[in-house]
């Protein structure tokens, strides 16, 4: 029997209309189907690079639904139980969330809608492999990396869903809010896409071997794209794997950054309080500093201003872009927590303050993991040495010189070590905050307190 009703398709973190297993069950369930995003306040309450983009996203999606998408401002736990009421609806179809904060909301929303016999369904992720779904023999989720991405190879994925041959839209019967201005940034499904085909076709092959130099900017800076879900991880596995670079350890080494996603993901699904505090409690004894010279210290890392290079030259990134690679994340993350002593979610809330891509799974507990708290097996004495990191990873101080313009006057390799050249200082960098060495010492035996 022919449907003839009208299913809500309510958009989050899945703004594309390719490989989207909920859309495909909104058009399947109904006759019509009613776009809708809601502008949360909880997630757009501040104007972060992140709100942004996501802004931009939304507006690119709309153009996309060629002006169907239905924009209400509220909470959805009020907005959508309305729309489904107004217009007569019995299924509101939605991506799995799988976040402490989009879970309880999800609940609270099926919980409105079910009072008037009304149903949310859940189909997909944003996920290859749904967070929850893999664990060990004993029924157990994995607190590891490396058992987890054997495991998760093992699992098997479903292959990309097919784009609906047609979507019926429901139009112009809906009132939708005006969607704030968005800024001109590259943003949307086929702006994703496009990314993706280039990095595929052109940068996949060296990806093992330059993805560590942020001075070449060659990683496939897919993180925002996947963040707001305008391209799946299951389009990137399907494409990887029938393209003849598919076979490569370059892209065996892309596939291991995103289960690395997929295992982030996992880790709070199953620990949800580990957003914001300690996964591990062996560290829990673990003295921190405070107090205004702390405070001074942060605000140094914050702004770029704490001596050391690369660190700085991160930090700046970040602020300039939003966005930093991913081994300036780490290393800028050990500076913070291990030379400064400071307790990784104050970096972790700066980062998600600044980051287009921040995703509190991956931020989060990549920031737990180069702490020492989070997921790795033996992580106590992991201290990244900013000089020695800054020499391998920006060989010619190109990176450093692009965003330290008062290091531009060195040559080559010397951006790192200022201290070390006559006139090093004398367009205006900062001396270092902290001596490396002795902060090292310092943190390694704090570490050994903590863990006796």
């Amino acid at each position: 029997m022919a449907p003839s009703t009208t299913s809500i398709l309510w958009f989050r973190r899945d703004l594309r209309l390719h490989d989207h297993p909920a859309l495909l069950a909104a058009v399947d369930a109904a006759s019509h189907v009613l776009p809708v995003f809601v502008l949360d306040p909880r997630l757009l309450e501040t104007d972060t690079p992140r709100a942004r983009r996501l802004l931009a996203s939304v507006a690119s999606l709309q153009k996309d639904t060629r002006g169907a998408l239905v924009v209400r401002r509220g909470d959805p736990v009020d907005v959508i139980p309305e729309l489904a009421a107004q217009g007569g609806v019995q299924q509101v179809h939605v991506s799995r969330e799988t976040t402490p904060y989009g879970r309880r909301r999800d609940e609270a929303v099926e919980k409105a809608l079910a009072e008037d016999r009304r149903e949310l369904v859940a189909t997909g992720t944003p996920y290859a492999v749904g967070p929850g779904r893999i664990v060990n023999q004993s029924g157990s989720p994995y607190k590891v990396f490396t058992p987890f991405s054997k495991a998760w190879h093992q699992h098997g994925r479903p292959a990309p869903a097919p784009r609906p041959k047609r979507i019926p839209w429901l139009r112009g019967d809906v009132r939708s809010d005006p969607l704030p201005e968005a800024p001109d940034m590259e943003a949307g499904e086929a702006a994703a896409l496009k990314r993706w085909e280039s990095f595929l076709h052109d940068g996949l092959t060296a990806y093992d071997k330059e993805r560590d130099r942020p001075d070449l900017d060659t990683t496939s800076r897919l993180s925002a794209p996947l963040k707001y879900g305008e391209i799946h991880p299951r389009t990137i596995l399907a494409d990887i794997a029938a393209h003849s670079a598919g076979r490569s350890q370059a892209a065996s080494t892309f596939v291991t950054e995103l289960i690395w996603r997929e295992f982030y993901a996992d880790v709070l699904w199953h620990h949800p309080d580990s957003a914001w505090h300690d996964l591990r409690p062996e560290l829990t004894k673990l003295p921190y500093d405070s107090g205004a010279e702390t405070d001074r210290l942060v605000d140094a890392w914050r702004e770029g201003r704490t001596g050391y290079p690369i660190v700085d030259a991160g930090m700046r990134q970040l602020i300039a872009e939003g966005w930093m690679h991913n081994r300036l994340r780490m290393i800028t993350a050990s500076f913070l927590t291990k030379d400064l002593h400071v307790w990784w979610p104050v970096g972790a809330q700066h980062f998600l303050d600044h980051l287009i891509d921040g995703d509190i799974a991956s931020n989060n507990h990549g920031w737990q993991w180069v702490a020492g708290t989070g997921t790795d097996a033996s992580p106590y004495f992991r201290v990244f040495n900013p000089v020695t990191h800054g020499k391998k990873f920006d060989p010619d101080g190109e990176y450093v010189r692009r965003w330290v313009p008062e290091l531009a006057h060195l040559p080559a390799g010397a951006a790192h070590e200022p201290w070390k050249h006559d006139n090093g200082y004398d367009h205006g960098y900062p001396q270092r905050v902290v001596d490396h060495d002795d902060e090292r010492k310092e943190t390694l035996a704090r570490y050994e307190r903590a863990r006796g």
